[in-house]
């Protein structure tokens, strides 16, 4: 594991390579080639698979020096290696596997936009990140497709959006907003915020993980100006939650920006009840609510990253009772083909019978709830 002041191999052949102090620098120095995630790393041959496979044809390869630095070199297992260097794994479908698992092109009324529900709408300003998840549910367009959106190519959306006053809530996403600069990004929000009917914007990005120098008190003022303006992070592992990070959130915070995080359930890299406590509590103490625990969408090619539904629910049911309520995201699946998010949570009703339902609390004991008598006043005589 790696402990701050005692940086990773990979981390140290970063810094030999490149200034890190901006976030600028941070992407130009980012791992995008075969040699230089070698330099890096000891990789498996599973991994120099998958990587030339992904450089060749899929997701693209790349990884902030910053993220780097947070991975064991020598342990293919590592939960942060996991997350961002290509496995020849990848290759392989599974049955159910989609290549657009939450079926926004299906629900698309507009380029770069998308509307599953009536209320709210999904933006997609840019199509790159500084981190390339390998779990990345737009792997199908991510890092490929004309990179930031310009006013003019987002103006279809926007006109769509005024056209609908239903719609009162905007998401950023993408790809990663914050691999903008700050005046392209100020841009965008200020032609959303136009829309007279818009209320409450959110802007997803992993930045305060891969790139916490990002969150300069720039950008946090500029994002300011913006409220009602909620980030969503992305924190999977308490590993990630570096001094760094941590003082990246709260920045935010301190600018009046909430902060929620949004974890993906991933196997053998954040599974088990002691890993995703220790993530909550971390994210709570860097004033970041737990959002949602996500079940891995039925992306093709990440099968082998991906959970079986109980494994979830037995997780939730561990931690639910160890952890305040603060800290206790819900469990979400997002459904294949694009039905919308169903909460998740372990059956905590037993039976029903004479006017009782019996109910399992997290110690395990089976109490009765009784239900109101019929009276004259609540029976409807």
């Amino acid at each position: 594991m790696t402990t701050e002041g005692a940086p990773t191999r990979s981390l140290r052949v970063l810094r030999e390579r490149a200034p890190l102090k901006t976030w600028r620098d941070q992407a130009r120095a980012a791992i995008s080639s075969m040699s230089a995630l070698e330099a890096a790393l000891e990789l498996t041959p599973s991994e120099r698979e998958g990587t030339a496979a992904a450089i060749a044809a899929g997701l693209p390869l790349s990884i902030t020096p910053y993220y780097a630095g947070l991975i064991d070199p020598k342990d293919p297992e590592d939960p942060i290696r996991r997350q961002c260097v290509p496995r020849a794994e990848e290759l392989s479908e599974s049955d159910g596997d989609l290549r657009d698992p939450l079926g926004e092109e299906a629900y698309s009324p507009a380029p770069n936009l998308v509307q599953r529900y009536p209320d709210r709408a999904l933006l997609l300003v840019t199509d790159r990140c500084s981190v390339y998840c390998r779990f990345c549910t737009r792997a199908r367009m991510v890092g490929r497709d004309g990179g930031a959106r310009s006013e003019e190519r987002l103006r279809p959306a926007i006109e769509y959006l005024r056209a609908h006053p239903e719609v009162r809530e905007v998401i950023l996403s993408g790809g990663d907003p914050l691999v903008m600069s700050t005046p392209r990004l100020a841009r965008i929000l200020s032609l959303v915020k136009s829309v007279g009917h818009i209320e409450l914007m959110r802007l997803g990005t992993r930045a305060p993980v891969v790139l916490p120098m990002r969150i300069t008190p720039s950008l946090c003022r500029t994002l300011r100006q913006f409220a009602p303006l909620w980030v969503m992070t992305h924190f999977n592992h308490p590993r990630e939650l570096t001094a760094q990070a941590k003082a990246a959130c709260e920045r935010l915070v301190d600018h009046g920006i909430p902060v929620m995080n949004q974890s993906v359930l991933l196997r053998g890299i954040n599974d088990d009840a002691a890993t995703l406590e220790a993530l909550f509590r971390g994210l709570v103490r860097a004033r970041v609510r737990p959002y949602y625990l996500l079940q891995a969408d039925v992306m093709r090619g990440t099968a082998h990253l991906r959970t079986p539904l109980q494994r979830g629910l037995d997780v939730m049911a561990a931690l639910q009772g160890r952890l305040t309520g603060i800290a206790l995201p819900k469990f979400i699946v997002d459904t294949p083909g694009g039905h919308g998010k169903v909460v998740l949570t372990p059956d905590a009703i037993v039976r029903r019978e004479g006017g009782k339902t019996w109910l399992r609390t997290w110690r395990g004991a089976e109490v009765a709830y009784p239900d109101p008598q019929k009276t004259p006043q609540n029976s409807g005589e």
